[in-house]
């Protein structure tokens, strides 16, 4: 399997290649050159299968001979070591919780693959690799456990000054060893232009292998199909319209659950599911990609005015429009609506949901909405104490701390404060 860049002035690279770099000489993002729908007794018969098993069937094509099949399955094996549970909450609605890793979030998947990737690929050398990362939230403390301690890799991620939640800053500061944390004065895409003006700075890339592990990074970005898959195998009426609300930031997520469609996975329709940043419910409206300053908000890991993810969305589609909106609806949220829908599932059902969890929620209810025929997901993308001043507000119940959170909350956080790109780049080069 090659990759392309999808500014098309690079050349064609291995998964291998593409995961080291990140993104391609031109800094256009890495696309798979092929891809292959999966045969469809695959998913008619995929309650025979482990995660472990459906996962493997879902990457092996993009990874090709750059892993072999003994050490991809062993990778997924330990990527995969927590639950992907389907709760129903209403008639017809199930979150897919997706927080039942060592970080509590999404992320968890594509950070410890990528991880683990990079480890494999860094056996048998001495080079060392810096994964700088920008985060909004949630990212930051995937990438920092995923990569810890990991041969070869030094990782620095950059994060808005009070705008990540209490337990996401202690996730990403509290490590120490191989991970850094720079606190930057601004907001997440100050950070992200930072990252992607480092890969063109020749004074840092001549020095320092870069890669990044946002979902730019394809290692990051294609294990999200996995659980897309899991889900399906878990509803029990499979003969039923599947529609899918994803909270949706820098599109990544939802990226991933459409190349599942592609290689056969039954979604009828996805939704992607936003805050008061509404670059994309705007431009399925008018056709208009128009970038935006991003706004802050309660559901902060999709404060996001630039999605970088939406162009492989576009391509998957071929950028014909008209293909996607058959497939696509996008909405935006205000947070007075989000915390009214975080109330109406608590109250109509005890289930707590995190502010992105209800706009997956929300997102979902609008397209239902005179639907009778249909089963709906919305993915939970974080556990609700990540939102702790947001959640209990809400509800007003306290909710008590898990595992994972306590190993953190207590350490001091161990931070770098910068305000420019020139200290971004000192402290690279230093």
């Amino acid at each position: 399997m090659k990759f392309f860049s999808l500014h098309n002035q690079s050349p064609k690279v291995n998964f291998q290649e593409a995961v080291i770099q990140g993104i391609a000489p031109d800094k256009g993002l890495y696309f798979p050159e092929k891809i292959s729908p999966l045969p469809r007794e695959f998913f008619e018969n995929i309650e025979q299968f482990t995660n472990h098993e459906i996962a493997y069937q879902l990457i092996q094509q993009f990874v090709g001979d750059a892993i072999n099949e003994k050490d991809l399955k062993a990778i997924i094996l330990d990527t995969l070591n927590f639950d992907f549970p389907l709760i129903e909450i209403e008639k017809n609605i199930f979150s897919l919780e997706l927080f039942h890793g060592p970080t509590m979030a999404f992320k968890d998947v594509g950070g410890r693959f990528m991880a683990r990737c990079l480890s494999y690929f860094n056996k048998d050398n001495n080079n060392e690799v810096t994964v700088l990362v920008a985060t909004s939230g949630d990212t930051g403390g995937a990438v920092a456990s995923g990569f810890l301690d990991v041969k070869g890799v030094n990782v620095v991620i950059l994060y808005p000054s009070g705008k990540v939640s209490d337990v996401q800053e202690k996730q990403l500061t509290t490590l120490g060893k191989n991970i850094k944390a720079l606190e930057v004065e601004g907001t997440f895409d100050d950070c992200q232009k930072m990252v992607k003006t480092a890969f063109l700075d020749k004074e840092i890339t001549n020095k320092i292998q870069l890669t990044s592990a946002n979902s730019i990074n394809i290692a990051r970005w294609l294990p999200q199909m996995f659980y897309f898959a899991f889900a399906y195998k878990q509803l029990k009426n499979k003969q039923k319209e599947i529609v899918i609300s994803i909270p949706s930031g820098n599109y990544g997520n939802i990226c991933a659950g459409m190349m599942a469609k592609k290689l056969g996975l039954p979604i009828a329709h996805f939704i992607a599911a936003t805050n008061a940043n509404r670059v994309v419910p705007n431009y399925m409206e008018t056709e208009k990609y128009t970038p935006m300053q991003s706004v802050a908000t309660i559901s902060n890991a999709m404060d996001v005015g630039d999605p970088s993810n939406f162009i492989r969305i576009q391509k998957i589609y071929d950028n014909n429009f008209n293909a996607l909106k058959k497939d696509l609806s996008s909405y935006s949220f205000s947070d007075e609506e989000t915390k009214e829908a975080m109330s109406e599932i608590y109250k109509n059902g005890g289930y707590i949901a995190d502010p992105h969890g209800a706009v997956g929620y929300l997102g979902l209810k609008k397209y239902t909405k005179n639907k009778s025929e249909f089963q709906g997901i919305f993915l939970e993308t974080a556990h609700p104490v990540k939102f702790l001043d947001v959640v209990e507000s809400v509800i007003d119940k306290t909710i008590a701390f898990p595992e994972q959170i306590k190993a953190v909350i207590d350490k001091p956080k161990v931070t770098t404060f910068i305000s420019s790109y020139d200290a971004m780049k000192q402290f690279l080069l230093k």
